[in-house]
């Protein structure tokens, strides 16, 4: 096989010598050294606008990323091409602590003893047990099945909303636009972690906050666009939000002249939720590669339809 690494973000030093130990028979390839008719493979991340296109007999575009919004936004990306996520054992359960971590966060008032401290109040809060609350997670995937266990197995109930109807042993599931309102009427904290598509863009707004229970927060580690930030600042300065913990923005790194800084309500990461953790998802790519060179079909493929 002849594999071409593309990449403007990920350096290729920290693929490239592991995969080519793992795969010793195939040869790779980057920007600067290769021939389009004979890449069998690709594997991208951030890859060099409409170069995708020129590959003739490319048989899969493996993104090393979990989230492809980026690269289905861009026009020249050819929906001919089998596109496959990365479904990386080490990045979920990277997911599953920062989540965790900030719903532990929520529920015993930290962020609120941080505020405390920097004006030197000591002010004790009412103590909640994890069956007091109920943790709500917008998309039931691979990230939010796996988050969903977690918070399970601290005594959080859990409801989850997914595109399509289904049952999630422990879980309260719904589905469908009516659907999503119920749900985030019954929970004190929601976890976005859907894709992101049209009809996904701007799902935390005005309207969705108003649905949720005074005091509670949002956590968001999918995408920046999910957000509305001038209504969830409103929701925020109004005090029916009580919190939001935000490691991803429409424009990244963040602008400095966003108001998302100095707002108290508000914590913010630089998009670190989970990275992708070569160490572990490299096995899962030359899997993709092997199933290639066999003749079946890779695992994880897009439905460019769908969205994800």
């Amino acid at each position: 096989m002849n594999i071409l690494y593309l990449s403007q973000i990920e350096p290729a030093e920290r693929w490239l010598p592991g995969l080519s130990k793992l795969l010793p028979q195939d040869r790779f390839f980057t920007i600067d050294n290769y021939k389009a008719e004979e890449i069998d493979i690709a594997l991208v991340a951030t890859p060099q606008r409409g170069v995708i296109g020129t590959l003739p007999n490319v048989k899969l575009v493996q993104s090393l990323w979990m989230g492809v919004d980026g690269l289905l936004a861009d026009p020249t990306f050819p929906r001919t091409r089998p596109l496959a996520r990365l479904i990386d054992p080490g990045m979920v359960a990277a997911m599953v602590e920062s989540v965790v971590a900030h719903v532990l966060d929520y529920h015993r008032h930290h962020y609120i003893y941080r505020a405390q401290q920097a004006v030197s109040t000591w002010h004790k809060l009412p103590q909640f047990m994890t069956s007091d609350r109920t943790i709500g997670i917008l998309g039931l995937g691979e990230l939010g099945t796996a988050v969903a266990a977690r918070l399970l197995a601290f005594g959080f109930k859990v409801a989850g909303w997914k595109r399509r109807s289904g049952n999630l042993p422990g879980i309260e599931v719904f589905s469908g636009s009516a659907g999503i309102g119920e749900l985030l009427g019954r929970c004190q904290a929601v976890i976005c972690l859907l894709p992101l598509t049209d009809e996904t863009r701007g799902i935390l707004g005005a309207t969705a906050f108003a649905r949720m229970p005074k005091g509670s927060c949002i956590i968001n580690v999918a995408r920046g666009a999910h957000v509305v930030v001038k209504d969830l600042i409103a929701a925020l300065d109004s005090g029916h939000l009580a919190h939001a913990y935000l490691d991803v923005f429409e424009t990244e790194p963040l602008a400095l002249s966003s108001p998302l800084w100095s707002q108290p309500g508000v914590s913010i990461t630089p998009h670190t939720a989970a990275l992708t953790e070569p160490r572990t998802a490299m096995a899962c790519v030359v899997e993709n590669i092997e199933r290639i060179r066999s003749g079946q079909p890779a695992l994880n493929l897009v439905d460019f339809n769908a969205g994800y």
